[in-house]
């Protein structure tokens, strides 16, 4: 842009030089230019300002051109600025100096002041006109910014220069025309661009141009004209003929292709000019005889012929020419088209048309024309497109000169789309009908009229028709209107004489004769069988109107319905539907009619015309037809796409629903055909079918539950509906096949009778109905394999052939069979030929015969079994489960033929290879006769047919069990894991129990993975539960399962299990099974606490065997009969067989002797014990426990000393890690008790009692431990399911300990534990004590932190509840549950007291003593409210008060609280002395009883009374040795931080500012393991002390302490300490 600048710069300054002699004034004789001035030196600035800015004096000449060269020189220098103040000078001195303004212009315009410079060339122009320099420079300008304006002004412009140009220079005089042409063309003023280029030519002309040149000019023209041709003046039209014809004349080859290219232009050219239609033929001719072989101008001309609508000989030659030559060509065609719609052949018109507009799609008049073809053959939405198409042209062609073909366009539109009968068009054609000229017209006012009646107003139509016929009687349209609107109002007789009227006016009109004939149609029955009448006018119609279809369609209505011929019929519909593909009406008519008749190819033909010109969601009735036509021959899966499309055109056809879910159901997709069939029923509720195909493809796919809800649904409307009642006996059927799969076998009852139930009702209303009776008799047969103890159905009268129908009958399994029998024969009088009805009746037989214990009459029914299959067989030989059948019962025992039945399982394998059940009945047949070869290839291809068939499994487990294999027990497991089987069920249980019998094999790999690994106890004990629960008569597999639940633990499961043995047995002569039955059901009588049954049990048959005598004294000494216990024991003493046998029995009288009180002689057995040959760590475990509970330390580590040398025999870690803590808690080291805890776990970490015990002993003897008691509890829980109990219990009381509340620790919290305690063992008493003691920890801390407790009103809740669970638990040591119960009341109560609820605490106990009046605690509880109330009044107590709290306080003696309770109100009424006699008290009760927590409270209590005491300078001495004292005492129990904050005080109040006082508060400070309540009291003292040293380096680390800590209060302290400093 800078170069662009500085060439106009240069070029301006030169242009002055070149023009000075122009700019000198009139009166100035001097001929030098001012600009050519020589340049002498240059003047200093300050001359120039004095020669520019003197005022008042008048320049010179010869000082006004040195301004302008000074001017000039900054220009040139680019010193615009400079040169704009010379300017101006001169400007002063003579205001129309032409060369100033010209440099003001130049400058200007070079400092971006476009406005400036402008108005300064404009000066110096109106100065000047015919001065060249400033016009320059206003061009130069006007180009540089090209704006609106300036193209306006540089016309002027480019104009002035041509003239200045013109007689000076003609080459700027050319290069201005060319720009001046360049901008006439862009404003599109094509007359100037064609006069001045015709002008440029003639110059040239004059100046002797080439013919090349001026041939290359003339194409230049036609191509500045070439746009839009047809809209210029005649001048512009003619100048550019006149270039056509000199480039014509003037080109050198002819022919030649360009030569062709441009006539063929011009001919193009021409066809656009109406009025030279002379010219256009001559020029097609001349070009048609030059090039005969181009079809271009047969184009052009046919095109023009067209556009004219002439269809001439001259025309019709035209066409035939062209299409001679190009026979697709699209103007040819169309031509023809017109042709032949002249000739009224309007198929072959609207075909020639069509084509031709593909070719040529904006030829106008050939839409027209299509439109109007459309129309008279009555396709109205074709119109409209034509019409549309047609007018589109029109606008965007932009010329509108042709109104009279947009008239005719709009008329044919608006008539088609009021022809249409849609409302929607008629709404758009009220617009279109307004766009015509002459809207008054009859015929425009009767399409209203008509519009009106298909939006359905009938009152504007009404009144058009009545205007109409007062204006217009005469015509047609008029009486048209009227019949049309007496026709829609129903008044067939007017309507009549309306359409007759109109006959008579237009007596030719097929569309009169149609509505008089539907007129007649719909008038009535008689006028319709009038064939005079709807006949004959709808025939006459047809002839006049051979394209209107629904002529045609009536007529078939008329042939169909009131002839009854269908063949004619059916050529009307299709007649009707090939004229308008459209009418569904006319297309379904005709496709239903040829399948009536059977012509399928005609159906096809007419829904494949449709489906392949309709996409989908379009022509339902098509879709619809075709899908069911798919569905009759079984092409599943285009029915099911052709149904889909149907159902887009119209989603809530519910019939459309139905048949695509029978389309679905065919093709086998079920949950698709449920989902058709569940939207039909929506959206038609009422429908039964579609309910009940819902209810059978859930029945087919398996959820019978729902089905059943749906088949019911069914029968609450329709009660007698037949399929749905079969459908509810057929879902109940297969829920007791599966039931008894399951070895369910009460469901399994429950659904049979339900199942008969509905099959009676059904058979009740169709007896003569084969299935019914058939399914009837599969669920009759079904049950054979349940106990007949179990079976008791109810069946209904009509079965068993009795009339009463609201009776119910039931019958046990032998009726009921026989029932099944006479069903099946029932089904066989209706279908005596059914092969499967004789094989169901024989396997019936078959079942009865297994149920009977007669034998004749197991023997009759086999024969029977075997006849009816060997009739089944000869029926249908190719069926392979007949054959099957057949030798199943062949190889019964009753009948024993192995040669018929191996017969028959090979044909049935032959009749069918893949059949697993007759291989597998193959395989049993060899081996029942001792082949086990071929018994095992037998079931290894039935294993290999389908390997989930359990029977195979089974058999080869029987083959391993006979030749010993080790693999036998895992294929009997595997069994179990395939499904429950009879045989599979108890072989398993057998192995499982053979191998826990055998007590050698226990740590063996095999034991490891087929009992551990494989967890056999466990799933042995649930199949044999489901195995007894089926078969109730074997009493070895009771004993297996209660041996199996002995093994879980299932110790009520086990004794039940076992007496049912037991009842077997008793009548068997076998007197060894009944003996073992009867111990074995002692045995878990006992253990599950019947002991006073099982002692009657041994009285029923005493026996005399050693682990009976044991049995007996075990249960005599459980149930407190300890003199009977040890006469049982003695006796078996004099029987024991081995040196151990002997040892556990003086362990046992030992026990005895302890529970007698006889020390003694319990120590004594035990010493025997330990004396044997063999020494028995039962006696020493027993010894060393003795010693324990009579606390005699000697005793107990003696024999704990001895247990460890026998560490080898110990199977238990646990026992002998419980022996060692509970001396070390003797011994009252608390710390030891963990540790041993601790070494045991490490030794054993998988062993989850030993995490449990660990978690157990934390809190109780290390309670500064307890986040780590509550990780032992955790991963007990992890490591064992049976010791989850225990382990949430003990989490939670370390939990407890550690202070783990819901504020502080929300996810891990002693409440939460227990809340998850209480869901699982809800039934657990200890589990309700601790979450009350939980809530009452978040309510005290809640308090304490002044915020509203959320778990209170509880207590009572929580006391009833524990007391009613132990009540109601028996397992449970009482004491322990005693305890449980006293600490709950005790609890509550102090719970209650606690928040100020003294009157209900009062009312609570007095409750409590009523039902428990020698319940001591309690009464000191009561004591304690009462009390309570008198110490909040602050009054001093009188001493009978004091006597009564005190015998309140013995009567508990022993409870270490009572005496702290009561010291504590001594302290409140000033007796220290007595106050401290009762911490004394508390002090040795707790060491007798070996409460080391007791021990400790009673130490710290009374180190905090001396400490107290102390302070008062009141026997100093003896206090502050009391508190040493305490103190000490309590540190050796184990680490106490309230001990060392206490001796820290101590040292205080002592010596307050003693090196020792500060060592003592710094270790409670700063030494880990201090609760911070106690750091902070220490804390504050610290401050105090260092306070009163001075010590300023030792209160700042203690502030940064405490800051870190946020200890606020030693802050505090800090500050008032400064101030009052």
């Amino acid at each position: 842009m800078k170069m662009d600048r500085t060439k106009r710069f240069e070029f301006l300054l030169k242009q002055t030089e070149l023009f000075a002699h122009f700019i000198q004034p009139a009166a100035q004789k001097t001929p030098s230019s001012p600009l050519k001035l020589k340049l002498g030196r240059p003047r200093t600035k300050q001359d120039e300002k004095q020669s520019l800015l003197s005022v008042g004096e008048k320049m010179s000449n010869k000082e006004v051109k040195a301004t302008l060269k000074n001017a000039r020189e900054a220009i040139r220098n680019k010193e615009f600025k400079e040169a704009l103040k010379h300017c101006k000078a001169v400007l002063k001195q003579d205001k129309n100096n032409y060369n100033a303004w010209v440099f003001i212009g130049v400058a200007a315009a070079e400092l971006e002041q476009p406005d400036q410079a402008k108005t300064a060339y404009k000066k110096a122009t109106e100065l000047d006109p015919d001065q060249l320099l400033a016009w320059q420079g206003l061009l130069n300008l006007c180009e540089k910014n090209n704006t609106s304006d300036n193209k306006h002004e540089l016309l002027g412009i480019y104009q002035k220069l041509m003239k200045l140009y013109e007689s000076s220079d003609k080459q700027k005089w050319h290069e201005v025309c060319l720009k001046l042409v360049d901008l006439y063309h862009q404003e599109k003023n094509y007359l100037e661009v064609a006069k001045t280029w015709s002008r440029l030519i003639q110059l040239k002309q004059m100046d002797g141009a080439s013919k090349q040149e001026l041939h290359q000019m003339w194409r230049k023209m036609i191509q500045l004209l070439a746009d839009k041709v047809e809209s210029q003046d005649n001048e512009t039209q003619q100048l550019l003929i006149t270039a056509f014809e000199n480039v014509l004349s003037s080109m050198d080859k002819i022919p030649s292709d360009s030569h062709q290219k441009l006539s063929t232009d011009y001919v193009k050219f021409l066809s656009k000019l109406p009025h030279e239609e002379n010219k256009l033929k001559l020029a097609c001719e001349t070009l048609i005889t030059q090039y005969p072989n181009s079809s271009s101008s047969l184009e052009l001309l046919a095109m023009h012929f067209i556009q004219k609508e002439c269809f001439s000989d001259e025309a019709l030659q035209c066409y035939s020419r062209l299409n001679t030559i190009e026979p697709t060509n699209g103007l040819g065609l169309i031509g023809v088209g017109i042709k032949a719609m002249q000739e009224k052949k309007y198929e072959e018109a609207a075909k020639n048309l069509t084509e031709g507009l593909k070719q040529a799609p904006s030829a106008i008049t050939a839409w027209l024309y299509l439109a109007d073809i459309h129309l008279r053959m009555h396709k109205c939405e074709a119109t409209i497109t034509s019409c549309r198409r047609g007018l589109e042209l029109l606008e965007s062609s932009g010329h509108y000169g042709n109104a009279q073909k947009k008239h005719k366009l709009l008329h044919l539109q608006a008539e088609a789309m009021i022809k249409s009968g849609d409302a929607k068009n008629a709404e758009q054609a009220f617009d279109i009908l307004e766009q015509l000229p002459g809207s008054n017209e009859t015929a425009v006012l009767a399409l209203k009229g008509q519009a009106y009646l298909n939006k359905g107003q009938m009152k504007p139509a009404s009144q058009i028709a009545t205007e109409l016929m007062a204006s217009y009687p005469e015509v047609a349209e008029t009486w048209e209107l009227q019949g049309l609107l007496n026709y829609t109002q129903k008044d067939y007789m007017q309507a009549e004489q309306s359409f007759q009227k109109a006959l008579k006016m237009k007596a030719d009109c097929g569309i009169y004769y149609y509505y008089l004939g539907l007129t007649y149609w719909f008038m009535g029955e008689v006028t319709r069988k009038d064939k005079s009448k709807t006949a004959t006018h709808l025939l006459k119609a047809a002839k006049l109107d051979t394209y209107n279809g629904r002529t045609f369609c009536y007529l078939g209505h008329y042939y169909h319905g009131i002839v009854q011929d269908k063949n004619r019929a059916r050529g009307c519909y299709k007649k009707a539907f090939e004229l308008n593909n459209a009418d569904e009406e006319a297309g379904a008519a005709a496709v239903d009619l040829s399948v009536e008749l059977g012509d399928m190819e005609t159906a096809l033909a007419i829904l494949r015309t449709v489906t392949d010109q309709s996409s989908a969601g379009t022509a339902k009735w098509a879709w619809l037809r075709r899908g069911l036509y798919y569905m009759r021959t079984n092409q599943n899966s285009q029915a099911v796409a052709d149904l889909q499309a149907a159902l887009r055109a119209d989603l809530k056809d519910s019939n459309c629903w139905e048949c695509l879910g029978e389309a679905y159901l065919s093709r086998g997709g079920y949950t698709a055909a449920l989902k058709a069939f569940t939207k039909a029923s929506e959206l038609n509720p009422n429908s039964v079918y579609n309910i009940y195909k819902i209810a059978a493809i859930k029945q087919i796919i398996g959820k019978y539950a729902e089905a059943v809800t749906e088949y019911k649904q069914i029968i609450q409307n329709s009660k007698k509906y037949v399929p749905a009642l079969k459908g509810l006996g057929e879902c109940y059927l297969m829920m007791t096949r599966n039931a008894l799969d399951d070895c369910l076998d009460g469901r399994a009852l429950d659904s049979a009778e339900e199942a008969l139930q509905y099959l009676a009702r059904a058979v009740q209303s169709r007896p003569d109905v084969s299935c019914l009776w058939k399914l009837i008799g599969d669920t009759c047969t079904t049950l054979h394999v349940l106990s007949p103890a179990k079976v008791n159905i109810g069946v209904s009268a009509i079965l068993i052939g009795q009339d009463e129908k609201r009776n119910m009958h039931y019958l046990d399994k032998n009726e009921l069979l026989q029932l099944g029998g006479r069903c099946y024969g029932r089904a066989l009088t209706l279908m005596s030929t059914s092969a499967n009805l004789w094989c169901d009746l024989g396997v019936n037989y078959y079942r009865q015969a297994q149920a009977t214990a007669e034998g004749n009459k197991m023997s009759e029914l086999l024969k029977k079994a075997l006849l009816c299959l060997k009739k089944s067989v000869m029926l249908d030989s190719q069926n392979h489960h007949h054959w099957n059948a057949l030798g199943v019962v062949a190889s019964y025992k009753g009948i024993e033929n192995y040669a018929l039945a191996q017969h028959a399982f090979i044909k049935s394998v032959q009749v069918e290879q893949n059949n697993v059940v007759a291989w597998t009945n193959l395989g049993a047949t060899y081996l029942k006769n001792e082949n086990i070869e071929l018994a095992h290839e037998a079931f290894k291809v039935a294993q290999s047919l389908e390997p989930s068939y359990v029977m195979c499994w089974i058999g080869q487990a029987l083959i391993a069990e006979a030749v010993g294999s080790y693999e036998t027990m895992d294929l009997f497991r595997h069994t179990t894991e395939l499904g429950v089987n009879i045989e599979g069920a108890k072989g398993y249980a057998h192995w499982v129990c053979t191998t826990l019998q055998d007590k050698s094999n226990r740590n063996s790999e095999l034991y490891k993975y087929n009992i551990v690994q494989m967890n056999a106890i466990s799933a042995a004990q649930v199949v044999m539960s489901k195995y007894t629960e089926r078969i109730q008569t074997d009493a070895t597999a009771f004993t297996m399962l209660g041996y199996l639940n002995e093994y879980l633990s299932l110790k009520k499961q086990a004794e039940e299990a076992y007496h049912r043995a037991f009842v077997l047995l008793q009548n068997t002569e076998d007197e060894e099974k009944l003996n073992c039955a009867q111990r074995n059901w002692m045995r878990a009588l006992c253990a599950a606490g019947q002991y006073e049954k099982a002692i009657q049990t041994y009285k029923l048959n005493p026996l005399v065997e050693f682990d009976d005598i044991i049995c007996l004294a075990l249960a005599y000494l459980k149930k407190g009969l300890l003199q009977e216990s040890a006469k049982a024991y003695e006796k078996a003493l004099t029987i024991a067989r081995t040196e151990k046998e002997k040892a556990h029995i003086m362990i046992a009288l030992a026990m005895i002797a302890f529970r007698e009180g006889r020390m003694d002689n319990a120590k004594t057995l035990l010493f025997k014990c330990s004396m044997l040959k063999e020494p028995n760590v039962e006696s020493l475990q027993a010894l060393c426990a003795l010693g324990l509970l009579k606390k005699d330390t000697t005793l107990t580590t003696a024999a704990l000393n001895e247990l460890l040398k026998c560490s080898d025999k110990i199977n238990s870690t646990y026992e002998s890690c419980l022996l060692s803590s509970g001396m070390f808690s003797l011994q009252a080291n608390s710390l030891a008790v963990q540790r041993q805890a601790a070494k045991a776990v490490h030794s054993n970490p998988a062993d989850p009692a030993l995490w449990t015990l660990l978690s157990r002993l934390v809190p109780q003897h290390t309670p500064q431990m307890a986040e780590g008691g509550v990780v032992a509890g955790s991963i007990a829980e992890i490591l064992s399911s049976h010791q989850t109990k225990n382990a949430l219990l003990f989490s939670a009381a370390n939990q407890l300990a550690a202070g783990k509340h819901a504020a502080a620790n929300e996810p891990k919290n002693a409440l939460k534990t227990i809340q998850k305690a209480v869901h699982l063992y809800p039934d657990d008493p200890a589990v309700w004590a601790s979450l009350m003691a939980a809530c009452h920890m978040e309510n005290t801390l809640s308090r304490l932190e002044n915020t509203k407790p959320k778990h209170t009103a509880l207590e009572e809740m929580f006391v009833t509840t524990i007391t009613t669970k132990v009540e109601t638990e028996k397992t449970m040591p009482t004491p322990y549950l005693q305890s449980l119960e006293n600490w709950s009341l005790q609890q509550a109560a102090t719970g209650l007291k606690e928040v100020g609820r003294h009157s209900e605490a009062e009312v609570f106990c007095t409750k409590v003593l009523k039902r428990h009046p020698e319940h001591p605690m309690v009464f000191l509880l009561l004591r304690q409210v009462q009390c309570e109330q008198l110490l909040l009044s602050q009054q001093r107590l009188p001493d009978t008060v004091l006597g009564e709290l005190k015998k309140a306080v013995m009567s508990n003696f022993t409870s270490v609280t009572a005496w702290h309770w009561l010291a504590e109100v001594y302290k409140s009424q000033g007796l220290m002395i007595a106050a401290e006699m009762c911490y004394r008290q508390g002090l040795q009760l707790s060491s007798q009883q070996g409460n080391m927590n007791g021990k400790l409270s009673s130490l710290l209590r009374l180190a905090l009374l001396a400490l107290s005491l102390s302070t008062m300078k009141v026997q100093s001495n003896r206090w502050t040795s009391l508190v040493k004292e305490a103190t000490g005492e309590a540190q050796k129990i184990s680490f106490c931080p309230l001990a060392g904050l206490f001796q820290a005080l101590l040292q205080f109040v002592v010596k307050m500012g003693a090196r020792e006082t500060r060592r003592l508060l710094e270790r409670v400070v700063y030494q880990p393991g201090y609760p911070e309540s106690i750091v902070s009291v220490g804390r504050w003292y610290l401050l105090r002390h260092l306070w009163a040293k001075n010590d300023d380096e030792l209160i700042t680390v203690l502030l940064q302490n405490a800051k870190m800590k946020g200890d606020s209060r030693v802050e505090e302290l800090h500050k008032k300490l400064i101030e009052s400093f």
